[in-house]
């Protein structure tokens, strides 16, 4: 037995293609899209989807956009073959949609799948056959030749079965060496050469050739290698369309698949989230969405990525991670208190008709249609930015500084002692905290009036049971407050003042006012902010002073 584990593996083998063109490309545009999700993610679920859940997840793949599915393996069961008779029968096909089927290189087989197609407008017919020298050598026990014939013979059947049972369909073959990826180039390229020159491809009638990385074996760009240098020799060239089908096994699927496309491919293969045998096939959500980050449309909606994720829940029972790119529920939301302060500083500075350029947010959450309400969500490890937005996104209130320190200290101390904290939550601690602060002083009333170069005013407050009407005279409605408030014995000073309109939050209603107060005991008690809201500016004001008595006391 070998001591390191990692002595009984090999090293993969770089591609000779010292010239390769792909590292100075970029995609331009969105390949053609193929769903697989109906078979190869299908095939990989522990309960299979049955007739109906196959039907309501077929309807959304093409609501997203999806003109090519795979629907099934129609061979495999009666389940799949009654689905596919379901789709043409019934007329579930839209005019603009092409369904696929696949089959392995088996005459029984494609016999079976040729039946389960009578009917139909348009259809892929996918048939595959590993290639790679292990599979050759240890499954099968073939030759090269053998290989060669066994794709050869397949394509042949196809092409009498198209003729005599399907004679008003138009079939297009695919054909995929499967385990390509581990498959010598040159042998790859004379099978697929072979495939083509039996179906007699020409311009006018394309074969798909799909090249897939079955088991990922190597780093992304060695598989961009292999497409290059296919796309560089193959015969035919411009009778074949090259189609990817990565998969996930070294967790490179998406990277792989990107990198194909710059490679020469036209077309990829995957599943909505990534679904399939083992680590899965390629997530085609992420794919699309990369897209436009660089200014590209996918050519798929995902404008409701919450209904689209819902319905692949429901239908393969197979959760989509809270973490997924673009589509996870928590993958726009913002807990750590630096990220949550530069996104909201994002925010503040971008203009609708600018080029979209957010802190931490690779593409506008709206445009998948989600709104901004979880974005930044607050728990112990969040800051002041967290605090900041939800006041300010939530309840229109746009808090100052200082005000943000202190009011954060208490937020931290209930997530540390029960977890996150909904906008609604915080703003259930803001108002008790500043708003309904009624100990020891409660505001009552006030009456303004001028004496001479002054502003007086009359104050009604209740400080325990007992009411008081204070009068005071200043240079203005909250000096002249501070200094009445002399007559109970509080003495603050005001450190600052600063008011704001709250921007109304229901059709036709007006602004409010709001008003922030920092003040200082002169007896020692520390400095506390108070707020006040209400319709008047003076009333809010007031309030806040109050509002700040309260906190300075409770100190």
């Amino acid at each position: 037995m070998l001591s390191d584990p990692a002595q009984k593996y090999r090293p993969f083998a770089p591609v000779a293609l010292a010239d390769r063109q792909w590292p100075g490309k970029l995609i331009t545009r969105a390949p053609t899209w193929m769903s697989t999700d109906l078979r190869d993610g299908n095939q990989a679920l522990f309960e299979p989807m049955d007739v109906e859940r196959k039907m309501r997840l077929f309807r959304t793949l093409c609501a997203i956009g999806f003109k090519e599915i795979e629907v099934g393996f129609p061979a495999a069961s009666q389940t799949e073959f009654d689905f596919i008779r379901q789709l043409i029968e019934g007329g579930q096909i839209p005019p603009d949609v092409t369904i696929e089927v696949c089959t392995q290189a088996r005459a029984e087989i494609i016999t079976r799948t040729m039946e389960s197609l009578r009917g139909a407008r348009r259809v892929i017919v996918h048939v595959y056959n590993a290639t790679s020298p292990t599979f050759r050598e240890v499954v099968f026990g073939m030759k090269q030749a053998e290989i060669i014939g066994l794709a050869t013979a397949a394509v042949k059947l196809i092409l009498e079965l198209a003729h005599t049972t399907l004679p008003d369909t138009e079939v297009v073959l695919e054909y995929s060496p499967e385990t390509f990826s581990a498959t010598e180039l040159e042998f790859a390229r004379e099978v697929c050469d072979a495939v083509t020159a039996t179906w007699g491809a020409t311009p006018a009638n394309k074969v798909i050739l799909n090249l897939p990385a079955t088991v990922e074996h190597a780093t992304p760009n060695v598989y961009a290698d292999q497409i290059e240098w296919m796309h560089r020799n193959l015969a035919r060239r411009d009778s074949v369309v090259i189609s990817l089908h990565p998969h996930n096994d070294r967790g490179t699927g998406v990277a792989a698949a990107e990198l194909g496309l710059l490679a020469g491919a036209e077309r990829i293969e995957g599943c909505l989230f990534g679904n399939g045998e083992r680590t899965g096939n390629v997530d085609l959500v992420t794919l699309a969405l990369n897209l436009y980050t660089q200014g590209i449309s996918p050519q798929l909606d995902f404008s409701d990525i919450n209904a689209i994720t819902r319905t692949f829940e429901q239908c393969t029972g197979m959760p989509v991670h809270p973490r997924h790119p673009y589509a996870g529920d928590l993958v726009f939301t913002a807990f750590s208190g630096s990220h949550q302060d530069a996104i909201r500083k994002g925010f503040a500075a971008h203009q609708s008709d600018a080029p979209w350029a957010l802190p931490y947010l690779p593409i506008d959450p709206a445009d998948i249609g989600r709104n901004y309400d979880s974005v930044i969500r607050v728990n112990s490890q969040s800051g002041k930015g967290g605090v900041a937005w939800l006041l300010e996104s939530a309840h229109g209130i746009a808090v100052p500084r200082r005000l943000l320190v202190e009011f954060s200290r208490e937020v931290q101390k209930t997530t540390e002692a029960g977890g996150e904290m909904s906008a609604d939550a915080i703003w259930q601690l803001f108002s008790r905290a500043y708003l309904e602060n009624e100990t020891p002083v409660r505001y009552l009333g006030h009456h303004l009036f001028e004496h001479g170069q002054a502003q007086g005013i009359r104050l009604d407050l209740a400080i325990g049971d007992q009411r008081h009407e204070l009068h005071g005279e200043g240079n203005g409605p909250i000096d002249a407050a501070v200094r009445a408030l002399h007559g109970v014995g509080i003495k603050v000073q005001v450190r600052s003042f600063e008011e704001q309109s709250i921007t109304a939050r229901e059709h036709g209603a007006a602004a409010r006012a709001c008003a922030f107060l920092e003040l200082a005991d002169e007896g020692g008690g520390g400095e506390r902010y108070g707020v006040g809201i209400d319709d008047n500016i003076v009333t809010a004001s007031i309030r806040a002073l109050v509002s700040g008595v309260n906190r300075v006391r409770q100190t």
